[in-house]
């Protein structure tokens, strides 16, 4: 379950980068790692893949070197999304790290004082 929340911690971040200027997988496995993520080329493309899939960025190949590189930038669907993204962070920070917000969730309404006895 872990893996499941670090790799969307994962997908912001490369959301976040992509936004800056382009990316590419290599600087991009060194930054997380910077923060104490562990990826392999392996794990990391197949999230690249799937960004561009869902259109969050777009892949340009340039030659570097003499090699190809595939770099990443991000696309006005994946701003819109980082944008949602960094509202909802937000909101849970203050409430996760900074203690505010309920202290306890409300009880559930009775569901006989909303008329709502005679539909089960």
């Amino acid at each position: 379950m872990i893996r499941e929340f670090f790799l969307g911690f994962i997908k912001v971040h490369i959301l976040h980068h992509a936004q800056e200027a382009p990316i590419y997988g290599l600087a991009m496995i060194d930054e997380l790692r910077r923060h104490g993520y562990e990826l392999s080329p392996g794990t990391l493309y197949p999230i690249l893949h799937s960004l561009e899939a869902t259109g969050y960025v777009t892949r340009e190949d340039r030659v570097v070197n003499g090699k190809v590189r595939k770099y990443y930038a991000i696309t006005d669907t994946g701003r819109a999304a980082l944008a949602e993204t960094r509202d909802k962070i937000r909101e849970l920070v203050s409430e996760v790290l900074e203690g505010q917000g309920p202290k306890h969730l409300p009880e559930p309404p009775d569901l006989e004082e909303e008329g709502a006895s005679d539909h089960g």
